[in-house]
């Protein structure tokens, strides 16, 4: 079956088809990795975007339940040069033609990928629309412009409710805004107490937690898309150790009164060079993001610069002054990618340890008993992993 991808532009690839047979609109990215094309499906981040993978062969090693980094695929259409039908794999369970058809989404091959990424790197991020239909181009033009971009992917991607995955040594709540499996695990694997809250608690409501230090998780959209995140992390930044990630880094900098812009076409792949400012050592990491924290708005805001990315020079890396909090702009959980940040994790607990000495009168409190919240209609709602 013929599948069509219609950019605002005007321009139009044809190819063939797999995956879902529907229609579909959002913004055309590409991500420039090798491997870990079911991790790049299933992280929530891309939720709204139709993405584009740089590497020609696509499909080979199929998809396995282990691999998934959130419970299902959130990206709007995959765009591939070669999709492989018969995957070689002792690891593979079904297709990636069978995983994109059972969540609605569709899919196209046999398109030239390296001349629509140099669109995109030329002309920057653009919408479009991804169909199987036998509508005319005047037709899918008509939809394309009618048709706007989303602006509430961190809600449909978050939690709704709270869920515990119990340990027995800091208790972290993390806010999910979109966050990967990753990061729980590496957070599981160092023996916290982690609380998965939704994008919408109050600072009142992660007060009520005990937690001994907040994480900031990795989300979709643009970041001032998510105006109330702001507001609590001021709060809650002047009491706990905060740790950023991705999207979290950049509402970290809005709330200490930093600004934010969005990148000509956006840093997605496992190999991005970032510089650590501190050691001039040379990180290798997994990236997935279309915002930036504005280096000239950094000036006059409690925030230091403590990586850059060594391609363009954006800011990779921020901590606070005074107090114990610190962000970044890439994934040290990876998944896909390499792991030469996962020490970032450990330098977030050492910042909770030291905090605690400094305050031993903050209360702590590490238990087992799945998390609570009040919902909407201010009913408790208790939900465990």
């Amino acid at each position: 079956m013929q599948a069509r991808l219609l950019l605002e532009d005007g321009t139009l690839f044809v190819g063939k088809s797999f995956g879902s047979t529907a229609e579909s609109v959002g913004e055309v990215v590409f991500n420039t990795g090798i491997t870990g094309y079911q991790e790049v499906l299933s992280d929530p981040s891309y939720c709204g975007q139709i993405v584009t993978m740089t590497y020609p062969l696509i499909g080979n090693y199929g998809i396995t339940r282990d691999d998934f980094e959130s419970v299902r695929p959130f990206i709007h259409g995959f765009i591939v040069r070669e999709y492989e039908e018969v995957p070689s794999n002792w690891r593979a369970q079904y297709t990636l033609d069978e995983l994109l058809k059972e969540y609605g989404i569709p899919g196209i091959s046999g398109i030239d990928t390296r001349q629509l990424t140099r669109i995109i790197r030329h002309y920057g991020t653009m919408k479009g629309i991804l169909t199987t239909s036998s509508q005319s181009v005047a037709e899918l033009k008509e939809l394309l412009h009618a048709t706007p971009l989303m602006t509430d992917q961190v809600k449909r991607v978050s939690t709704r409710s709270v869920f515990s995955s119990p340990g027995n040594k800091e208790r972290i709540v993390l806010v999910d805004f979109g966050s990967k499996s990753g990061i729980l695990r590496d957070l599981t694997q160092r023996g916290c107490d982690v609380v998965v809250v939704p994008h919408d608690a109050t600072a009142d409501e992660i007060r009520r937690l005990q937690p001994d230090g907040i994480l900031l998780s990795n989300g979709p959209g643009d970041p001032k898309d998510v105006p109330h995140a702001v507001r609590m992390i001021s709060e809650v930044m002047q009491e706990y150790p905060i740790f950023g990630i991705c999207l979290g880094h950049q509402l970290f900098a809005l709330a200490c009164g930093a600004d934010t812009e969005k990148l000509k076409f956006g840093h997605r792949g496992g190999n991005h060079p970032v510089k650590d400012l501190k050691t001039n050592r040379c990180y290798i990491t997994s990236q997935n993001h279309g915002y930036t924290v504005m280096d000239d708005s950094i000036s006059g805001t409690p925030l230091e610069v403590t990586h850059i990315n060594n391609n363009d020079g954006t800011i990779e890396g921020l901590k606070h002054e005074s107090l114990p909090a610190f962000s970044v702009q890439y994934h040290p959980e990876a998944s896909p990618g390499p792991y030469d940040s996962s020490y970032l994790f450990d330098e977030f607990l050492e910042m909770i340890r030291q905090h605690r000495k400094k305050h031993p009168e903050v209360p702590r409190q590490v238990q087992f008993a799945a998390a609570a919240l009040k919902s909407e209609k201010g009913e408790l709602q208790y939900a465990q992993k």
